[in-house]
């Protein structure tokens, strides 16, 4: 991509969040992410997502989809757009009070879903008959709407947000089990690929259907929402709206935990028949006889992952993002303005993209040496590769990893071995 054709504006106003860069409202990765041109806000907690950050959403959503593939889901793509009746069956319509309700022709009423429950069992009911149909994963990477009273911290917390949320339906609570402690692994690994693997913990929470509890992924950040207490001994984190109630932690009983303020990523439940049983999805067992289906449900929110990433990847100058997320692996950059600096950048930005490598060329002739290293600080992609009249006397470049503060010479021969 060249820069001179990117859809995109850096903000140039640099004054700081409140709070010693964090603003309890909007947060830092609001002020990043708008500010770099990732997002454009459009209205309270609603957000376009520029090429920039589309292609952050993209990579994120990859390899959330190559970990659900593996972990058995088939993907799907439910409707937006879900009946009245079906919300009526699970007593949700009247209840969730985060649901968005329409009025169509004939008064005919809809809802906005906030999640798919409520369209994914009927689904699964026509296909489910037998124990030899189970088990199954569904997943679906679609938006969310939600009616939050109170959006905030950016897209941390908005009205419509993208996520990933799987299905599982099985016939034994041990078979649920086993596939729901399964799904713990495959998260962890997510958040590892993700960058943030080092910051999530494995946290008990309340809101169990069929189990005690539920289990959240809590990423520890200074603008969280969320108190956990993580156990110095294993690791695990409880939530702080169940810690009175566990004195000791449930893995290995230590007493001894360490407070944090953390932004939940990801959460999993055991569903067990809430959801299946208003909709008669049952199936018939070995022996003939009829039984309702046992669920599990897993959720991960893109967007908000997105912007966790940024709370705790950054520095004074801008966002550092992971290499496995980043909009592009490198951010080249020519310096001198002339014809012979232009064109070897601009045979290097070709041979690159030959390599599979994804490259933004900041090709544009009306910025300074020192607006375009600003910006492509700001901008946070992992390795930045200079072009400049004195590297090109010996057949170099100069490379900088955004994350640290040296800088070397490369030949430009061997450029491309360092970014496979």
């Amino acid at each position: 991509m060249l820069q001179s054709h990117l859809f995109n504006k850096i903000d140039k106003n640099t004054s700081q969040p409140k709070n010693e860069g964090v603003n309890e409202v909007e947060g830092v990765s609001h002020y990043l992410l708008t500010r770099a041109g990732f997002v454009d806000q459009l209205m309270a907690g609603v957000y376009t997502f520029l090429p920039l950050g589309y292609r952050v959403l993209k990579n994120i959503e990859k390899i959330i989809r190559k970990n659900m593939e593996e972990a058995g889901g088939q993907e799907v793509l439910m409707p937006v757009l879900q009946p009245k009746e079906n919300w009526q069956k699970t007593g949700r319509w009247n209840n969730l009070e985060v649901l968005f309700k329409l009025r169509g022709g004939g008064d005919k009423e809809y809802a906005l879903g906030p999640t798919h429950e409520e369209v994914v069992s009927p689904l699964a009911k026509k296909f489910i008959f037998s124990y030899r149909d189970l088990p199954l994963a569904l997943f679906q990477i679609q938006t969310k709407f939600r009616d939050e009273l109170r959006v905030k911290s950016g897209i941390l917390r908005t009205r419509e947000f993208l996520m990933k949320d799987m299905y599982s339906f099985h016939a034994t609570q041990e078979d649920l089990d086993k596939y729901y402690d399964k799904m713990i692994r495959v998260y962890l690994n997510i958040f590892k690929q993700l960058g943030i693997g080092n910051r999530v913990y494995l946290t008990l929470a309340s809101g169990g259907t069929f189990s005690r509890y539920s289990h959240e992924f809590q990423m520890i950040s200074k603008i969280g929402e969320d108190t956990i207490y993580i156990c110095d001994k294993c690791k695990t984190a409880i939530n702080k709206e169940i810690k009175a109630e566990n004195p000791v932690c449930q893995v290995c009983s230590s007493n001894s935990f360490k407070e944090e303020k953390a932004i939940e990523v990801g959460n999993i439940f055991k569903l067990g028949t809430k959801y299946s049983l208003p909709f008669d999805l049952k199936f018939k067992d070995k022996e003939g006889q009829e039984k309702p289906v046992i669920m599990g449900c897993y959720g991960i929110g893109l967007s908000r992952v997105m912007g966790a990433i940024v709370e705790t990847n950054y520095d004074d100058k801008g966002i550092i993002w992971p290499k496995n997320i980043a909009p592009f692996l490198v951010h080249l950059i020519d310096i001198g303005n002339n014809k012979k600096i232009k064109n070897r950048a601009t045979k290097i930005y070709q041979n690159l993209q030959k390599e599979g490598i994804s490259v933004l060329y900041d090709d544009r002739e009306d910025k300074s040496a020192g607006e375009k290293f600003a910006e492509a600080d700001l901008i946070g992609i992992p390795f930045r590769v200079v072009v400049s009249e004195k590297t090109l006397l010996k057949n170099s470049v100069e490379i900088k990893e955004r994350n640290k503060k040296s800088v070397k010479i490369v030949k430009i021969k061997g450029l491309s071995k360092i970014f496979k």
